[in-house]
């Protein structure tokens, strides 16, 4: 059995909680999670990857079991989580890397990105949408109208992604056999959401978003002068980031392996082992120099 170790570190003040497997002194990986969960979703992934990579994946703050200060200490904005996130890298000595991306860790990964490219040494994005195509606007819609104004009206409407009925929604939307996602995915986000002053970091992050969008053009510049070795793995059925936003990583990098894969926004949940095979056999292709 593979051992994962579950640990923290102090960075900027802030304790992040961070899952890490494999040996150190191989090739790592970093898997960045999205909203409104945590690494508990890499928590089948790691051993899988294991035992050819060292693999890192921490809890953004506000997430998971990494703390979560009020928004009255920490202006939690997607620079500021990346900021901690190259600060805990930096610490646990890791220079080079290949980074997994999901929904909220997308907007982080490319941040890491574009402050230090060479540091990358690949991208595998699943459901982390990197262009305007792939926004799915039955759900944005609510997003973008709480951005624009901060009404009791907006508010309410974007509150409602927070419950517990949303959150089961985002993970079996798409999933052909319900059968295959655990209740206890969406029990366990949840469960987190609801710690008292969450909503608030929730809802500054809301509004934060915006903020991704107008970096975009950076980053298909970045795609284009770089070139790294890109894997779209995509749940085809998810409403939230649809499979337009995979097949746009065309546009930059014309040899990006691109695969629609049956199930959702967390495809991990569902056909974990194909996205684990997917990456195996994508990363054997990628060269790491030092």
């Amino acid at each position: 059995m593979t051992a994962v170790h579950h640990r923290s570190a102090t960075v900027q003040g802030q304790r992040l909680f961070y899952r890490e497997a494999g040996p150190a002194a191989a090739p790592a990986i970093v898997l960045l999670h999205g909203f409104p969960t945590s690494s508990f979703m890499f928590r089948n992934l790691i051993p899988a990857l294991a035992d050819r990579y060292r693999v890192i994946a921490p809890d953004h703050l506000g997430f998971g079991l990494s703390a979560a200060p009020s928004v009255d200490e920490f202006d939690y904005t997607f620079d500021a989580l990346a900021d901690l996130t190259a600060g805990l890298l930096e610490q646990l000595r890791v220079t080079r890397y290949a980074i997994y991306v999901q929904d909220y860790g997308a907007p982080i990964g490319w941040r890491l990105a574009l402050a230090d490219p060479q540091a990358i040494t690949a991208i595998i994005t699943q459901n982390g949408n990197g262009y305007d195509a792939g926004f799915v606007d039955s759900f944005w819609t609510t997003v973008w109208d709480y951005q624009r104004a901060q009404t009791p009206e907006t508010e309410a409407n974007i509150r409602t992604a927070l419950t517990l009925e949303a959150t089961r929604w985002q993970y079996l939307t798409g999933v052909a056999d319900e059968s295959l996602v655990s209740p206890d995915t969406w029990h366990h986000d949840f469960t987190l959401l609801s710690r008292p002053g969450n909503d608030a970091v929730q809802l500054a992050l809301f509004r934060d978003y915006a903020t991704n969008p107008p970096m975009y053009p950076a980053l298909h510049e970045y795609l284009r002068r770089c070139h790294p070795p890109l894997l779209a793995v995509w749940g085809k059925g998810d409403e939230i980031f649809g499979p337009e936003g995979a097949r746009a990583f065309a546009e930059d990098v014309p040899d990006a392996q691109i695969h629609l894969l049956g199930g959702g926004h967390f495809l991990l949940e569902s056909a974990g082992d194909d996205v684990a095979e997917l990456i195996r056999d994508f990363m054997s292709s990628v060269t790491v120099t030092s």
